[in-house]
């Protein structure tokens, strides 16, 4: 009889072993996915327990169910708590289809209980390694990207000083051939062309030289909706000649803030041609300020052609546009986003391809700065 039980124990405790082991196994597959893994995990679960033939089970993790056929809520059930860096994320839970006989726990042995911790350990575990994976991943994107920064600011004091004098010349003549008399009409237009490549090239350098040599901002006491007003006021009239419907919604309660009025409303115009550039057919731009109780906010959104998710995740990034040669240089919001961010504040885009675009600035009323940043 002593035997028996030595030996049913010794069948238990390998049963038991078998799961970890294959957990383990699952766990050490990095190529699949969280799910999948989850799903292995729950399956490897009902042939640890006394009873496989009518044990089932189920894994909960951030509402997302992982179960095995069959596996109904009973009233006795064996449930323990996934808890990740210290926070309550899900449950495991095992139960019977059929009423079984009482053991330690209801139908459950005591090994059974220490098993489905562990179970529930290693799940936190996988998790948690899976996070700090991600979590890595995104700081080497972030530390890739302030390289690329870095090496374009290291790069465009002598890339600005390179250009900056044949360019001149190249405009200045330019302009002054544009003044001769009598000039046959091609050369008129080439002329033309001439000037305008380089005031484009001279667009270029200037903002490159904001990433060689950003300014602080000089903050003063701003009323936003004045700014706007004022921005708008040079903008109306090409709106117009578009096609384009401009609305504003300017709250009328709207506090001062303290910021650099040419920055903010450098923000305000590219944010705004950027809209027009996104509606050749004509459409609508609203041009909107809001109070919070610890920013206001600037919203300009426009029923244009509309961005990727993929687009979007890039718009941030230097050089990187969607715009024809002429029109763009990929430069214009990086510097949107360094003044945002130099000011304390955040910027968001949501957009969808052919339903336009909205951004959002926010700016904080006090030094504290806005937490929240696109991404």
């Amino acid at each position: 009889m002593v035997h028996r039980r030595v030996q049913v124990a010794l069948r238990e405790r390998i049963k038991e072993l078998t799961c970890l082991y294959g957990i383990a196994q699952l766990s050490a597959r990095t190529a699949i996915s969280l799910e999948e893994l989850l799903q292995g995990i729950v399956e490897l679960i009902p042939p640890a327990w006394l009873y496989p033939e009518v044990a089932s089970a189920r894994i909960i993790l951030d509402e997302c169910h992982y179960t095995t056929p069959g596996f109904q809520e009973k009233r006795l059930m064996q449930t323990t708590e996934i808890v990740v860096r210290g926070q309550p994320r899900g449950v495991v839970q095992v139960t019977y289809a059929e009423e079984m006989p009482e053991l330690d726990e209801g139908p459950f042995l005591k090994e059974e209980r220490s098993l489905i911790d562990a179970i529930a350990r290693e799940v936190a575990i996988i998790i948690e390694r899976r996070q700090a994976e991600e979590e890595k991943s995104k700081l080497q994107d972030q530390l890739r990207h302030a390289d690329r920064l870095a090496t374009i600011g290291q790069l465009a004091a002598g890339v600005a000083h390179e250009l900056n004098e044949p360019l001149s010349h190249t405009l200045g003549f330019a302009q002054l051939a544009q003044k001769c008399p009598e000039l046959p009409k091609q050369a008129e237009v080439d002329i033309e062309k001439a000037v305008i490549a380089s005031m484009h090239a001279r667009e270029v350098v200037k903002k490159l030289m904001l990433f060689a040599r950003p300014m602080p901002p000089k903050k003063t006491q701003v009323n936003l909706n004045q700014l706007v007003e004022e921005g708008l006021y040079f903008l109306e009239s090409r709106c117009d000649k578009e096609g384009i419907e401009l609305v504003r919604s300017l709250s009328p309660d709207l506090p001062e803030i303290t910021a650099d009025p040419a920055q903010l409303t450098q923000v305000l115009v590219n944010l705004i041609v950027n809209a027009v550039q996104a509606m050749p057919e004509g459409g609508r731009l609203m041009v909107q300020t809001l109070a919070g109780e610890r920013h206001i906010s600037l919203f300009v959104e426009d029923t244009g052609v509309g961005m990727s998710e993929e687009v979007i995740k890039k718009i941030f990034i230097p050089f990187f546009t969607t715009k024809d040669v002429n029109q763009g240089t990929g430069l214009g919001l990086p510097v949107v986003h360094g003044i945002i961010t130099s000011h304390g504040g955040s910027i968001k885009v949501d957009s969808k391809v052919g339903r336009g675009t909205r951004f959002e600035v926010k700016l904080p009323l006090t030094g504290a700065p806005d937490v929240e940043e696109s991404d």
